[in-house]
């Protein structure tokens, strides 16, 4: 009795010791389609995802380096490549590509790359990728859209490799279907170039612990990961939360309506009483709204359990078809984020009343990504045309016991753009960046400060601004006595207001000047520390 106990130890503490490997695996993984991406969104701001998954489709391990919206949708789509492309049909350098909303995650700017990994000639396990490129041709990176096949390339479940060839017919097509040839296919190339590295480094792993199959590491990682969110889950009052949030939308305003339940092992959030879906391209596919939610639970219910398909297991979210939540093909997508992003505060608003001392005040949540598009100087291989955007964020909100972050992408993650990159890239010239003074909500912790920026053309041409900004008219809101953040503005520098969404022209000379909101507060400012208030008088934050 005693050897089989002491066995069953050293089998599990082997696991352990494996699936620390697998995540140092899928890390090595997403660091390589970042070194090599030619996006500057990928290779500075680091949007992408990477993991592994095992023979049944179930995410075993994710990079830490990566967007809960990839990363999240991801763990989904390598589910449907296995239905598309059968496992017994693979062969060894085989490689499948998608960027199916639906199947994918998201929109059509985000390419899913799936491999099949080999070892002595037996399919072990998948490697999956995600990276976001800058321009897949259509109407570029904005809302305008009224269905999908204006917004881009659509590359349905497709072979991008046999047995090793690359599908020259298929990179052909996605080069020409792009304002950035090289760079996009460039990108694709080091999609696929990282998920090769994970297959090599989880053959190496596999030699040096002698296994020759995942099956009871994946079961292993399933399992205790379930086990330990069902452990958290079962901490939390039992009961029906409820939340609702207005944000501006497009053509109209938006309500986001959640109920979340919560039961002895699992939590459901259904969005049913949500607006439904727009003309235009803010729509949400089901999967990205799945991600976000899942995340914005995971940060509060179980952030230091691993994120693999045990650890999500429990987490069930729903939104009624046709809605902005679960806007059907052939809705328009692209710019999904604006609204995706807004769910970790929505779920947040939830579960504030049984968890009124872990959860922060709204942000600004969603990227104020800037996107450009026109003529250029600076195009390689005789491109004429550029194609960029600046990833842009906001404050978050306010945390139970401290201020929140300034000039922070959450729930994203995605880092700012170096403003020299953009200049290097694209014919833009950065006249102003930096904190915006007051935009985070007073209270007794306040909510991080957004952004001042001013941008021109760096030639005498105009340029288009594919316009993607919410927290224009709804700003995000305190908790607690705590005050709103100050939303964002938009607008040509001492001339006219612009929309926040929708494509608009910037004149040769005009300077454009953006506002990224604040986050809010938590707590009455009454009750601020004297000595915080000092250092915000100091820092010149008020």
């Amino acid at each position: 009795m005693t050897k089989t106990i002491l066995t069953e130890e050293k089998k599990n503490i082997q696991n352990q010791v494996m699936w620390n490997r697998l995540l140092s695996v899928v890390e090595e993984q997403g660091q390589t389609l970042i070194r090599t991406a030619f996006s500057p969104i990928v290779r500075e701001c680091g949007d992408i995802s990477a993991g592994v998954f095992d023979l049944e489709g179930r995410m075993m391990a994710q990079a830490v380096t990566g967007t809960p919206g990839h990363v999240n949708s991801m763990a989904e789509s390598v589910k449907h490549f296995i239905n598309h492309f059968p496992l017994k049909s693979m062969n060894e350098g085989d490689i499948f590509i998608t960027n199916d909303p639906w199947m994918g995650t998201g929109h059509l700017n985000d390419f899913v790359i799936t491999t099949p990994c080999f070892k002595n000639n037996k399919i072990v396990g998948l490697f999956s990728c995600t990276s976001h490129l800058t321009d897949i041709g259509g109407l570029g990176v904005g809302p305008d859209a009224t269905d999908i096949h204006m917004e881009g390339l659509y590359i349905p479940m497709l072979q991008l490799a046999k047995k090793g060839v690359m599908d020259q017919t298929l990179l052909k097509l996605i080069s020409q279907n792009t304002r950035q040839p090289v760079e996009t296919e460039g990108d694709v190339y080091s999609l696929a170039a990282c998920n090769d590295i994970g297959c090599k480094r989880l053959v190496e792993m596999m030699d040096e612990f002698k296994i020759s199959d995942l099956k009871d590491l994946s079961d292993f990682i399933f399992n205790k990961s379930l086990q330990a969110v069902e452990n958290e889950i079962n901490k939390i009052p039992n009961g029906v939360y409820k939340n609702s949030m207005m944000i501006d939308g497009f053509e109209k305003d938006i309500s986001l309506e959640a109920k979340l339940v919560v039961n002895d092992k699992s939590i459901t959030v259904d969005f049913t009483g949500t607006s439904e879906k727009s003309k235009f391209g803010i729509n949400v596919p089901l999967s990205y709204t799945k991600a976000y939610t899942c995340f914005g639970l995971s940060c509060l219910v179980s952030a230091e359990i691993p994120n693999n398909a045990g650890s999500l297991q429990p987490f069930q979210i729903d939104a009624p078809l046709g809605s902005i939540l679960n806007a059907p093909y052939p809705a328009a997508v692209c710019a999904r984020h604006i609204i995706g992003q807004m769910l970790p505060d929505v779920v947040f608003g939830c579960l504030e009343k049984a968890l009124p001392d872990k959860v922060p005040a709204e942000g600004a949540s969603c990227l104020w990504n800037i996107t450009f598009r026109g003529k250029t100087d600076r195009g390689a291989n005789n491109n004429s045309l550029f194609a960029v955007t600046a990833v842009v964020n906001g404050g978050t909100g306010a945390r139970p016991i401290k201020d929140g972050l300034s000039a922070t992408a959450y729930p994203s993650g995605v880092k700012g753009t170096p403003v020299e990159i953009n200049e290097a890239v694209a014919p833009l010239l950065f006249l102003k960046k930096e904190y915006r003074p007051g935009s985070g909500g007073k209270g007794k912790y306040n909510g991080g400060l957004g952004q001042v920026i001013e941008i021109k053309s760096a030639i005498n041409e105009d340029m288009d601004l594919l316009a993607s900004f919410d927290r224009i008219k709804y700003p995000a809101r305190g908790r607690s006595g705590g005050e709103n953040g100050k939303a964002g503005r938009v607008s040509i520098k001492g001339q006219r207001q612009l929309n926040g969404k929708g494509t608009q022209v910037i004149k040769a000379g005009e300077v454009l000047e953006i506002f990224t909101p604040g986050g809010a507060g938590i707590g009455k400012y009454s009750e601020r520390d004297e000595a915080l208030i000092n250092k915000d008088k100091e820092n010149q934050l008020n």
